[in-house]
């Protein structure tokens, strides 16, 4: 496990790694990359792949508030069945507290009720925004055909001069 390029690492050393990015040590890809000789594109590659299997990965060394609502989301699923023992030993290990993932569920609760009175929002003043065009497109229209009629009068007024002449002043 020296880390030069095309090495195989075991996946009980990439377990471990990727264990070490997650709670409660959530050490950076930056310290485990001079640590361990991998590189950090491959430490990114690695904590996208537990991400994608259903593992919180915060990683970067910052703390539970500041991680990524994914993150957040993903641990919300894992404990979401457990019960308050559990939990609570869960939290030990991860170094959370039951009161952050509460607050973290309830946010993905409420996350769709917030999004539905946005598009009920949306919906609203589109169909403003269609009514004002109505309003509009028939008022170009209006201006158009009152144009298109001085115009007609403009050009009948020249026909008429030119074939009568100049009116003659009084």
């Amino acid at each position: 496990m020296t880390g030069q390029r095309g090495h195989k690492y075991s996946p009980e050393f990439k377990e471990s790694i990727v264990r070490r990015m997650m709670p409660p040590e959530n050490a950076t890809v930056a310290e485990l990359s001079e640590e361990t000789g991998v590189t950090e594109v491959t430490l990114y590659k690695w904590r996208r792949e537990a991400r994608i299997n259903g593992n919180a990965t915060p990683g970067d060394g910052r703390e539970s508030e500041q991680w990524s609502s994914e993150d957040k989301f993903l641990i919300v699923m894992e404990t979401y069945a457990m019960n308050e023992n559990d939990l609570s030993e869960y939290c030990r290990k991860k170094g959370l507290y039951p009161e952050q993932i509460e607050a973290w569920r309830k946010t993905c609760l409420h996350a769709n009720a917030r999004q539905t009175a946005e598009s009920k929002e949306l919906k609203t003043e589109l169909r403003e925004e269609k009514k004002r065009s109505k309003s509009l497109e028939r008022d170009l229209r209006r201006k158009e055909k009152a144009l298109a009629e001085a115009a007609a009068l403009l050009v009948l007024q020249k026909k008429v001069q030119a074939i009568w002449g100049e009116p003659e002043d009084e």
